[in-house]
């Protein structure tokens, strides 16, 4: 039975645990178990990149990403992924954590939905980043050998109509802040000038893409 690398795996340490036992007492089965992918792929897009990283704090980073989606840490004004990034830094501030470093998870997390910018960071920005593209887009699925991926769905399966439950349940974390959902403007500023522009669409992205 093929097995995750080391080096990719979940760290065995008390924090680790800790982060465990939260997420899984407070998100859903569904959020769970993407936030323990994106934590593998991440961990393993590392590895094929050759980075240097700290896997506690690739591990905060993924299992808290989408935690902001979760009713009780959502806010009314705030960006869902501003939510999930002071609940980590929240958390790891109070296990000990320097805060040179929660606030590294604190950026992986707040700018886990903003692309083109997390890969030019610290690793660990660019790696929470680069699982959630894997996870939920399927952007760099060939970048993953078949063995690796069907291991970390095999240990983390995915729902039978994963990408559907996965766009339902980013608008039930974000339907009641709409004004939190603008987004990029230099998109605005060609549909603007450009009548026959078509920007592109995260939930096509998702449906359309090839990792099914």
């Amino acid at each position: 039975m093929a097995t995750i690398p080391t080096s990719a795996t979940i760290p065995d340490s008390r924090l680790a645990r800790a982060i465990t036992a939260f997420v899984r007492d407070t998100e859903t089965e569904l959020l769970f178990n993407h936030s323990s992918r994106v934590y593998h792929f991440g961990a393993l897009a590392g590895l094929h990149r050759g980075l240097s990283f700290d896997r506690e704090l690739l591990y905060a980073g993924a299992m808290f990403h989408d935690i902001g989606l979760m009713p009780s840490h959502s806010s009314k004004h705030e960006r869902f992924e501003v939510d999930g990034a002071h609940a980590a830094r929240d958390f790891l501030r109070s296990h000990g954590i320097a805060e040179e470093d929660a606030y590294t998870v604190w950026t992986a997390i707040a700018l886990h939905t903003t692309p083109g910018v997390p890969v030019h960071m610290h690793p660990v920005v660019a790696l929470v980043t680069a699982g959630v593209e894997m996870d939920v887009l399927g952007l760099t699925h060939r970048e993953y050998s078949d063995e690796e991926r069907e291991t970390v769905v095999q240990a983390f399966p995915r729902t039978p109509d994963f990408k559907e439950d996965i766009i339902q349940a980013f608008y039930d974390g974000i339907k009641h802040r709409p004004d939190t959902t603008f987004g990029n403007v230099k998109a605005d500023v060609i549909a603007d000038k450009e009548p026959h522009f078509h920007r592109g669409n995260f939930c096509s992205v998702i449906r359309n893409s090839a990792w099914r």
